[in-house]
C-alpha cells in the first residue's frame, strides 16, 4: 500500500497548476484518496524562463518539459502533467505518456482590442503569437495583418494586449477555459478554417515505462477517445518530423470505434499549405496519423521542409 504522496511534477504557471489541480482531484475522486496523498511539485522550465525569443531559436517544444523529465527519470517525480501540444515527439529512453484526461474544447480563441474578429481587425493590424501555425493562418486569412512574437503565460499576454502592445492575441480556449477567463474571448475560431495544433486541449500524463504502480493508479483517469485521438495527431507530427519550425495543425475526431483526421502544413506566409483527410478505425489511430503525414510530406516535397526548417 501507497504510504508516501504520489509527487506530481509541474511547471508553474497558472495554466500548468490548474492542470496540475485537475489532475490530482481527477485521481482523487478515482481512487477515494486524500489530497494529503499527491504533493505537486513544481519546477522552472527552461521555455518559461526565456521569453524573449521564439521557441524554434532556443530549442523547441522540449524545453517546457527537461527539467521535469530528469526528475522522473531519476526517481524524484511519480509523474508529470503536461499540455499536450508542448510534448516532444520522441520522449526520453524509459519514458512514455500514460494517460489523457478528457479532453477540452480544440479551438483557438480571438481576443481583439481594437476589433471582435480576425476578419474585422482594421488593415495592417498587429497580432501578437508565438505559434508559427497561427501566424500562417492569420496570413492566409489576412495577408495585410502584422505579426509579432508574443510569449509568456496567458496572464502576461493579456496584460500585453490590454497595454496596447497588439490589436489582438490568439489563445487557446481551453486554456482559457481551465483559468475560468472565457470572458476575454472575443471570437472562437471554426477549426475548419483555422485547424488547431496536433493535442491542442489535452492533458497528458508522463510516467517512466514499467512502474506498474503509478500505470495502474493512472489508468482509472485515463480518457481513451482523447488518448486514441491524440496518439493520432502525434503521429502525424512524427512523420512529419514537426517542430516548432514548421507551422502544422491536425485533429482527430473519434466516433464511435472509427476516427476522421484533417491536417495540415503551411508556409510561414500562409500562401502555399497542403492538406490530407483520412478516415480509419480507432483501433489503428497512430497508423492513420504516419499514414496521413506520409501523404502530406510527400506531397509537399523534400524542397518545403527544407526550405522553411
Amino acid at each position: 500500500m501507497q504510504t508516501k504522496p504520489f509527487r506530481i511534477g509541474t511547471r508553474g504557471s497558472p495554466l500548468a497548476l490548474a492542470q496540475a489541480a485537475e489532475t490530482r482531484a481527477r485521481l482523487m475522486a478515482a481512487h477515494d484518496l486524500p489530497e494529503e496523498m499527491f504533493e505537486i511539485v513544481v519546477l522552472s522550465t527552461t521555455g518559461d524562463r526565456v521569453t524573449d525569443r521564439p521557441l524554434s531559436e532556443i530549442g523547441g517544444k522540449g524545453l517546457f518539459t527537461l527539467e521535469l523529465e530528469e526528475q522522473l527519470s531519476s526517481g524524484e517525480l511519480d509523474f508529470a502533467v503536461h499540455s499536450s501540444k508542448d510534448m516532444p515527439t520522441v520522449l526520453p529512453d524509459g519514458l512514455h505518456i500514460s494517460a489523457y484526461l478528457p479532453r477540452e474544447d480544440i479551438r483557438d480563441a480571438l481576443i481583439g482590442r481594437t476589433a471582435p474578429s480576425l476578419t474585422a481587425l482594421p488593415d495592417g493590424a498587429t497580432v501578437g503569437t508565438a505559434s508559427l501555425r497561427r501566424q500562417a493562418l492569420v496570413r492566409r486569412i489576412r495577408p495585410d495583418i502584422q505579426v509579432t512574437i508574443f510569449r509568456g503565460s496567458v496572464g502576461t499576454r493579456l496584460r500585453k494586449l490590454d497595454e496596447g502592445h497588439v490589436d489582438a492575441t490568439l489563445l487557446a480556449f481551453a486554456g482559457l477555459k481551465r483559468l475560468a477567463r472565457e470572458e476575454v474571448v472575443t471570437e472562437l475560431l471554426d477549426p475548419e478554417h483555422f485547424p488547431p495544433a496536433p493535442a491542442q486541449g489535452a492533458i497528458c500524463i508522463e510516467s517512466r515505462i514499467g512502474d506498474r504502480r503509478v500505470d495502474t493508479l493512472l489508468e482509472a483517469v485515463n480518457d481513451r477517445p482523447t488518448y486514441d485521438a491524440v496518439s493520432c495527431e502525434r503521429a502525424f507530427l512524427m512523420a512529419l518530423d514537426g517542430s516548432c519550425r514548421t507551422p502544422i495543425a491536425g485533429y482527430a475526431l473519434c466516433e464511435g470505434d472509427d476516427l476522421r483526421f484533417s491536417g495540415l502544413i503551411l508556409t510561414p506566409d500562409g500562401q502555399k499549405e497542403y492538406s490530407v483527410k483520412v478516415d480509419g478505425a480507432r483501433a489503428e489511430a497512430e497508423a492513420l496519423g504516419r499514414r496521413a503525414g506520409e501523404t502530406v510530406r510527400t506531397a509537399a516535397g523534400p524542397g518545403f521542409f527544407e526550405t522553411w526548417s
